[in-house]
């Protein structure tokens, strides 16, 4: 028999919300008288093990009756998960007694939206079940006229039964139970926007409830049989139930374990859906039940099997998401782990490290049949397992790999094997007196220098693991070094004859002459600390460790471009870049530079280049020559002129 446990089923926030709230509330307030305002959830199950634990679920008016008794102080009420009306939260709230809010975040939005959107003159249509606790509760924070319906039917009638004078309100607001049909609030919706004008709708139907609507729609229609389970009383489970029967009318109700059909396991493929009510351990204990088709009785009595705190269990993965992951331990309850119970590493995800199917390993750190869960502790059995493999990475020099997770005093820590590894700030490779969190949520590798076993205590070293490293790389690049090899290296610091670059092992230097094609004051007008640049090797001494290097190539040799791009004759737009008393240097391209005589700057005798040109100046200059051999150019601008004149004569003639 095949199943298929619907994705969205089980649990919803709200509902895990109260129950977890109210445990907590257990423990807390001992001494003190628990209530619920109502059934905290609509499960009888739930219901039933909280009356165990001592919680009573009164109804309002029993609510009000003990607002009047003189031990009010002495009691705990808790709002239900539905919300209560809203005068007696107010009359809770004011009465001097402790008041927990479990009101599902959904309900309270649409309390929200009556509170700040209605008025006298507002008439709100209320899609939901008229006596449902949820209901009555959001129809306490309506101001004005309210009409609760739970079709579009009854919502016609009603529309079609008012007269044109009442049908005037300021403005029609549509919500809907947070729990109720989606596609039936779609059509009420629909038939809102063509009697009204401009309604204002709100979607609150809660989107956990429309992803199990949707998802249980698609599930009846490709199985054989539909489990449903949850409470009678809870409206989103009747809802699903509802939805499936419509589709396959094999669906069957399950509030207890006894109500499974058993001729249920005679189907070829079974759908399990369940409300936001219904927790998880009913859900993997009626999968696991479902599986076995042989002694199906006997398996649902064994299935109670009890678990307490601090047992060691092996279970399988039936489910991962980004918060938790669900592990069927063979017992009533779900066992749970949560990321900080599986690894120190707050980088780390769920999704990445587990998989539907792998087996776990765990110690049960907290056991709870109140929401049927039991949270477990991967880290401690893994603590255990990996505390000999950090012993033996010690004794053996074994390269680790590990996260830095944060900066401490003195040093950082890291997480590798399932253990905290301290890291001294002097074996970390970061400067002394240098930020430590610069490399926090980094992977490192390191070896184990210390290990302290009474204290659990591991120190290790970044530095060892670098300096080994180092002394490889550079014996293997002495082994291959030659003469006009290209290596890529890191420029690590500067001085003003060169720069050093590191080529992985071993440092070497480029002269400052060997940086640029022109003359340069500074190495760091051409690199910077930290840039990744390709050099060559031109020469070097293994015995002294030496090795030159050089950067600018003939690619890169400004005289190449100026003589692929210019000929004598050409004429360029040139800057003048320096006066001398014989004439002008002016660039032509950047790193090539060209002489204006001073005979060649005017059509006139100069003094001093001075009288016609300034530094920074930019002309038109015709080449005069290009000397290759010595690499030289001569610039005139006075040719220019001569060619203007000479131009412009004819025209003066003919006036």
């Amino acid at each position: 028999m095949q199943i298929t446990v619907a994705k969205y089923a089980g649990f919803c926030f709200g509902v895990e919300r109260a129950v977890s709230t109210v445990q907590n509330i257990i423990h807390e307030h001992k001494g003190k008288k628990i209530y619920t305002l109502g059934l905290l959830i609509h499960n009888p199950v739930i219901t039933e093990k909280l009356h165990e634990l001592g919680v009573c679920a009164i109804e309002e008016d029993e609510a009000e009756a003990l607002l009047l008794s003189e031990n009010v102080q002495s009691c705990v009420f808790v709002i239900r998960a539905h919300g209560v009306k809203k005068e007696l939260q107010e009359r809770l709230a004011a009465s001097g007694a402790t008041l927990i809010d479990c009101t599902c975040p959904f309900v309270s939005k649409i309390h929200t939206i009556a509170d700040e959107h209605t008025e006298d003159q507002t008439l709100t249509l209320l899609f939901g079940t008229e006596n449902h606790p949820e209901v009555i509760g959001i129809a306490s924070h309506i101001k004005g006229d309210f009409f609760i319906f739970d079709s579009k039917e009854k919502l016609e009638n009603f529309i079609n039964r008012q007269d044109a004078q009442k049908m005037h309100y300021k403005k029609t607001i549509l919500v809907s139970q947070t729990t109720q049909n989606l596609a039936e609030y779609k059509n009420c919706q629909e038939f809102l926007k063509k009697v009204c004008t401009n309604p204002l709708i709100f979607d609150t139907i809660c989107s956990v409830t429309e992803n199990r609507q949707l998802e249980v729609e698609k599930l009846s229609q490709k199985c054989d049989a539909i489990l449903v389970i949850g409470g009678k009383n809870s409206s989103n489970t009747k809802k699903l139930f509802e939805i499936s029967r419509k589709n396959n009318p094999n669906t069957f109700f399950a509030e207890h374990f006894s109500d499974i059909p058993k001729n249920i396991t005679q189907m070829s493929h079974v759908g399990i859906a369940a409300g936001a009510s219904t927790p998880g351990y009913m859900i993997e204990e009626v999968k696991k039940i479902m599986s076995e088709q042989e002694n199906f009785a006997q398996l649902l009595d064994e299935s109670f099997k009890t678990l307490n705190t601090g047992d060691k269990v092996s279970g399988v993965v039936t489910s991962v998401s980004n918060t938790e992951v669900h592990v069927d331990i063979g017992s009533k309850v779900t066992g749970i782990l949560t990321l900080e119970n599986v690894t120190d590493d707050p980088t780390a995800k769920l999704e990445n490290l587990f998989k539907v199917g792998d087996t776990v390993d765990a110690i049960a750190i907290r056991v709870s049949d109140l929401d049927g869960i039991a949270m477990l502790s991967k880290k401690k059995v893994d603590a255990q397992k990996d505390w000999q493999k950090v012993v033996e990475a010690a004794e053996n020099e074994t390269i680790i790999e590990g996260r830095i997770t944060e900066a401490v005093k003195g040093g950082v820590i890291a997480y590798a094997l399932s253990n905290r590894i301290f890291i001294p700030a002097s074996q970390t490779m970061v400067a002394r007196g240098g930020d430590l969190s610069s490399i926090v949520g980094t992977v490192q590798k390191f070896k184990i220098i210390e290990v302290t076993p009474e204290k659990r205590h591991v120190v290790a070293s970044i530095r060892k693991v670098v300096m080994e490293e180092r002394k490889a790389a550079e014996e293997a690049f002495w082994a291959e070094v030659e003469v006009d090899k290209f290596y890529v290296g890191k420029v690590k610091s500067l001085t003003n004859y060169g720069a050093f670059v590191d080529l992985g092992g071993v440092d070497g230097m480029v002269h400052t002459s060997e940086l640029s094609w022109t003359r340069i004051a500074n190495p760091k007008e051409v690199v910077s600390v930290g840039d990744e640049i390709k050099v060559f090797v031109k020469a070097f001494d293994r015995e002294k460790g030496r090795v030159s290097l050089g950067y600018k190539t003939e690619e890169t040799n400004p005289w190449n471009a100026f003589t692929s791009n210019y000929a004598v004759g050409d004429v360029a737009d040139v800057t003048v870049v320096s006066i001398m008393p014989f004439g002008a240097f002016a660039q032509v391209i950047p790193g090539v530079d060209g002489l204006i005589h001073i005979s060649q700057i005017a059509n006139k005798k100069l003094a001093t280049p001075a009288e016609v040109l300034k530094k920074g100046d930019v002309v038109k200059a015709k080449i005069l020559e290009i000397d290759t051999e010595n690499k030289k150019v001569s610039l005139s601008v006075r040719a220019l002129l001569n060619e203007e004149n000479e131009a412009a004569a004819p025209a003066e003639d003919a006036e």
